[in-house]
């Protein structure tokens, strides 16, 4: 199953082990100073954070943990394409040198294109490595696979912080964050809904099919996290 093989390749992807969640969100949040999952640090060109540059409306779901926005490739001040595409090598290149492990790519489209890892220097002067990945965000028979990543990212079984990105940050990465707050963060279906309205800039007439998704979606049991885990990762809405 490719949702499993991808899972397989963050689990061996890093060799070096990485800071513990803990430690993470005091770096993460210090660096970021995110308050609310609403809350950007890039906007919709792509502007606001020179240091992220490459991404769209970055937003924080779980601090330390997870990250979404999108892909600036249609407002891109150096290397301008069309909007349906991965995540340009600057972007790519900055998500690494701010120590991100991972990035998922939601969609499909042109992901050949890209380069599948990303090694460079850090701001704290520290090797990494970034592992380019794609799966479909929109696809329900992913739903285990991305929530098993994000759990192990919790648990520290994997390196994080990850980056999940559509095209303009709007519905693939607001479906897959959607699911996490529910499943993490006891987001309950009018939260869950609302969380993803918003967070789509008023691009959120029709999408039935997401919107059922995520009035459907269940946690799942074998997903459970602690009291104590909850409180360090999940931001107030």
């Amino acid at each position: 199953m490719k949702s499993k093989k991808i899972l397989f390749a963050i689990l061996t992807a890093a060799s070096v082990a990485a800071a513990t969640p803990s430690e993470q969100i005091k770096i993460f949040d210090q660096r970021y100073q995110l308050n609310s999952p609403n809350q950007k640090l890039v906007d919709n060109f792509g502007d606001g954070n020179e240091n992220l540059y490459g991404v769209r409306n970055f937003r924080m779901v779980l601090r330390g943990i997870l990250y979404r926005g999108g892909a600036n490739n249609s407002y891109n001040k150096y290397e301008k394409r069309n909007n349906q595409n991965p995540l340009p090598t600057r972007g790519l290149n900055n998500l690494c040198q701010q120590d991100f492990k991972s990035a998922v790519y939601l969609y499909n489209t042109n992901y050949s294109t890209a380069p599948k890892t990303v090694q460079c220097v850090t701001a704290e002067n520290k090797n990494n490595e970034l592992s380019y990945l794609q799966m479909d965000g929109l696809d329900q028979k992913n739903t285990e696979a991305f929530l098993e990543m994000i759990y192990k990212a919790i648990k520290g079984q994997i390196p994080s912080p990850i980056y999940m990105h559509c095209w303009n940050g709007w519905h693939a990465s607001g479906l897959v964050s959607t699911l996490a707050l529910k499943q993490f963060c006891d987001f309950d279906t009018d939260q869950a809904l609302n969380y993803w309205i918003q967070n789509t800039d008023g691009n959120s007439e029709g999408y039935s099919f997401i919107k059922n998704r995520i009035q459907t979606f269940k946690p799942l049991s074998q997903f459970q996290i602690t009291d104590e885990e909850k409180a360090q990762i999940c931001l107030k809405n």
